[in-house]
């Protein structure tokens, strides 16, 4: 039986998140209805990762199985003439049959936007975070290098964040400017805990508003209180980005964005 991997770009606004819940229509959901038509058969589809109501997506990562055999330019083309504007496939690989998206992952990459401009921005509202006040990119950028490593990340996760301990490792940790009036951040580790970015993201505008110098943050992670960082920044200015694979179970918990 044939075990398809999707990559999915989603505009996440108008979804309640990637799994399917009875509050809203869920990306899964849609993508799921449209397989059935494709297939004529009703098959379930595991993700990398949930991304919360609101959250986008350029590299979600999905599979299922089937026992039809089709062309994988089916699953590209022809799927998406049965998903919504704002959800598309924009690769199908067949993979072996042990894959699994979530566990075989070994990290990901999220993409934060902040529009600096001094007046709203229609262009921008649905994917970017609009803060008017002046911002120091360079001072952003130095508070995001204090939390590179593997860390207690306590102090960034929500305060519903069901996952089993809060230590993860990130990567990366960018702030660059785009435009003259944008701020792009940009957030790669293993594996992440509920809200983490978007934590980050509050945090960080923080130091760039100048409310915070930049070694706050590096206090902010030692304490491991939520209560001792920044805001919650909005979902909508968060992008899942790319999700990175190596062959076997990383056994890394998370509980996502």
């Amino acid at each position: 039986m044939p075990r398809i991997k999707l990559t999915l770009e989603y505009d996440g606004t108008d979804y309640v998140g990637w799994q399917v819940q009875p509050n809203g229509t869920a990306v899964q959901e849609v993508v799921e209805r449209g397989l059935a038509k494709l297939l004529g058969e009703r098959v379930p589809v595991a993700s990398a990762g949930r991304t919360d109501a609101g959250v986008h997506a350029l590299g979600q990562v999905a599979c299922f199985d089937t026992e039809r055999t089709l062309p994988l330019k089916a699953y590209v083309q022809g799927l998406n003439t049965h998903l919504p504007v704002d959800v598309a496939v924009v690769r199908a690989e067949e993979v072996e049959p042990e894959f699994d998206p979530r566990r075989w992952s070994r990290g990901k990459r999220y993409r934060y936007l902040v529009s600096n401009r001094r007046t709203r921005s229609p262009l921008r509202r649905r994917t970017h975070w609009e803060v008017f006040a002046p911002l120091d990119g360079a001072a952003m950028h130095a508070a995001g290098q204090l939390l590179l490593g593997r860390h207690d990340f306590s102090a960034f996760q929500a305060s519903d964040c069901e996952a089993k301990h809060p230590v993860r490792e990130l990567r990366r940790v960018s702030v660059e400017p785009r435009e003259t009036d944008e701020w792009v951040l940009t957030v790669e580790g293993t594996a992440f805990l509920k809200h983490m970015v978007r934590n980050i993201a509050g945090t960080l505008v923080e130091v760039g508003r100048d409310r915070r110098p930049v070694g706050w943050v590096a206090e902010v992670l030692e304490a491991r209180d939520r209560r001792k960082a920044g805001i919650t920044a909005p979902a909508h200015g968060l992008t899942l980005v790319e999700v990175f694979y190596g062959r076997g179970l990383t056994g890394e918990p998370e509980d996502e964005e």
